[in-house]
């Protein structure tokens, strides 16, 4: 049976950890592309993937090149191109020279595998789900972003580390844009079907919201150079194999709101249904006036880098 395809555009830290728990999870034949500045780098990593097979027991048949020919019919595309964060930089930094970066890679993806589903990685999430979006000229269901996957499993660890419990019993939302503004919901958290609320006092809860939106932020500072890439390809991996499977997995990612929570025309995170078709289903859930008011501040913020975007001749 011929096995799906999967190219992962970006053969940096994410990418090259990402094109590993793939080739392990053996959801499809992977490509590794990078930039020609970068020569042999993919195929290189990929050689190193490929023979590392017979020793975990994968398949997979893993390419890397710098020509986005060899991407040719993906069923998935996942790109983690773009600059790092450094220390001291916004996400709202990053935005120009991402942006040029994500359009050109969604136009190549368009046009070598135009039934792809994508998902991008690259910072500021939300504002480079749009700007993918547009370029591709995909159906909304077909582009979406990481992003509550990776910071509700922060929030996870967090948790698990305050009550000293293992992690496979917690469970958490984020809401939002990926950046400070996201929305942790404590009101969804809990420890075996047991609410926080009743586990922790309030103090400690809030530090583990504060600790959650800066989770990206603090890896940063201690690496001193980078960014995270352990946690984020676990994250893509995990709504790659709900995509590919067609599992029907709920996972928070940033989407195009037309409508749901009160939003339109717009990338942000919520939870979703994921399964072969993409975003099968936006879950609507209710929210406090808080937490309301909050996800209006974490949208708007992302409405503002769509509209810096617009500014800087990204988007027409």
């Amino acid at each position: 049976m011929k096995r799906l395809k999967i190219s992962v555009i970006g053969a940096g830290n994410v990418g090259g950890s990402l094109a590993q728990r793939l080739a392990e999870r053996e959801l499809g034949d992977i490509v590794l592309i990078d930039i020609p500045q970068t020569g042999g780098m993919p195929a290189g990593k990929a050689l190193d993937l490929q023979e590392a097979g017979p020793v975990e027991g994968y398949d997979a048949r893993i390419t890397g090149s710098t020509d986005y020919a060899a991407t040719e019919g993906s069923a998935l595309v996942v790109i983690t191109a773009g600059m790092a964060r450094k220390p001291g930089m916004s996400r709202d930094e990053l935005l120009d020279i991402n942006a040029k970066i994500v359009k050109g890679v969604a136009k190549e993806v368009a046009r070598y595998s135009p039934q792809a589903i994508v998902v991008v990685v690259s910072n500021p999430l939300d504002a480079m789900c749009y700007i993918a979006w547009k370029a591709s000229g995909f159906e909304p269901r077909r582009v979406l972003g990481m992003a509550g996957a990776l910071d509700g499993a922060r929030m996870k660890t967090f948790i698990a580390e305050a009550c000293n419990v293992s992690v496979k019993d917690v469970q958490a939302l984020v809401l939002g844009g990926h950046g400070d503004t996201m929305v942790p919901l404590m009101s969804c958290a809990t420890v075996a079907g047991v609410p926080i609320k009743y586990l922790l006092p309030e103090d400690k809860i809030q530090a583990i919201v504060q600790r959650t939106r800066d989770g990206g932020a603090e890896i940063v500072k201690l690496l001193g150079n980078g960014s995270a890439y352990y946690a984020p390809s676990a994250s893509v991996a995990d709504m790659a194999e709900g995509i590919i499977k067609d599992q029907k997995r709920v996972i928070p990612c940033a989407v195009y709101l037309n409508g749901e929570y009160g939003f339109k025309d717009v990338y942000t995170g919520v939870p979703v249904k994921l399964g072969a078709a993409g975003v099968e289903q936006i879950m609507e859930i209710p929210l406090s006036s808080q937490e309301k008011e909050e996800f209006q501040r974490s949208a708007e913020s992302v409405r503002g880098l769509i509209e810096s975007l617009k500014k800087l001749g990204h988007l027409s």
